[in-house]
């Protein structure tokens, strides 16, 4: 859970090999390998006109469905046919991306849809399939954008850690593929407390990763669930130990293993603190509880 953001975890918009390969009709040339920073020698003049996408390296992962949550590493120039400047990478950030399906750029839309685990894409895209005539702070209205994408990783809507239930300090968590959260009434905890409900056989989650999660999250005092990812859009991802997420959430999914399901009980001083989230309902003396389906790190 993001300490303090319009939508609580959501990302940035914005495994085999490849080498220098020729991007078809783009007169491009991408080079480096899959998952690593790729190097671009983009030619003279200015792209060729209209959405371009072309496939370098085909996996043999999942197929990347409508409603999927896409782990990326990428790169996104402008290409002007002058500087071709690079504005924005996954790169520069320390660790991979999450691209949710049906929220990105419609061009990198059409470039990723049905697009395995494993492969290499890149994409040529035009205004109109891409900001629109209202670009971010980098990008100029009618410049076109050139993406070089690697997909690590896919993670479906209703994804989750297969466990029996639990309970700690008279909260319960019902077992199966989706948890859900009672919790009881009277006074909570005064202190952060997190119990391991199922251990996965993942490696153990270590802070400067992206984590990819599912959760359940509920206010103590109202016995309210004010978020649950399974409701909704489906897994989130995050950066565990830079201050992005409450500091419950680094305490308690530190160093526990991939495929693991959590919970935990979070004081304001480990959670939203004195400022509460208002956004959320959440006031600054609001203990909360979450159970935390842990996915995958990268």
């Amino acid at each position: 859970m993001r300490r303090a953001a319009a939508s609580l975890l959501l990302a940035p918009l914005l495994l085999g090999g490849c080498t220098s390969e020729a991007a078809g009709d783009l007169g491009l040339s991408v080079g480096g390998a899959f998952g690593a920073r790729p190097t671009i020698d983009f030619p003279d003049g200015k792209p060729v006109a209209g959405l371009q996408v072309d496939e370098l390296a085909t996996g043999e992962g999942e197929r990347l469905d409508g409603d999927d949550v896409a782990i990326v590493q990428y790169t996104a120039h402008v290409w002007d046919g002058r500087d071709n400047r690079l504005v924005d990478s996954s790169f520069n950030r320390g660790t991979p991306a999450a691209f949710p399906l049906g929220e990105l750029l419609p061009g990198l839309e059409r470039a990723l849809k049905g697009r395995t685990v494993g492969s290499r894409v890149i994409a040529a895209i035009p205004p109109q399939d891409g900001f629109g005539p209202n670009p971010p702070q980098g990008v100029a209205a009618g410049e076109e954008l050139f993406y070089v994408v690697d997909i690590l990783g896919a993670h479906r809507k209703g994804a989750s850690v297969e466990s029996a239930g639990g309970t700690l300090a008279g909260v319960k968590v019902g077992g199966g593929a989706r948890p859900a959260l009672a919790v009881p009434a009277g006074p909570p905890p005064a202190r952060f407390a997190a119990k391991v409900l199922a251990r996965g056989d993942g490696r153990p989650v270590r802070a400067g990763q992206l984590v990819v999660a599912q959760y359940e999250a509920a206010v103590w005092s109202r016995r309210r669930i004010f978020e649950a990812t399974w409701a909704g859009g489906g897994p989130k991802a995050f950066k565990l130990g830079d201050g992005s997420v409450i500091r419950a959430w680094d305490k308690a999914l530190s160093g526990v293993p991939v495929g693991s399901r959590v919970l935990m009980i979070v004081p304001p001083a480990d959670g939203y603190g004195r400022a509460g989230h208002p956004a959320y309902g959440i006031k600054g003396s609001d203990t909360l509880v979450f159970v935390v389906d842990l996915l995958a790190a990268y």
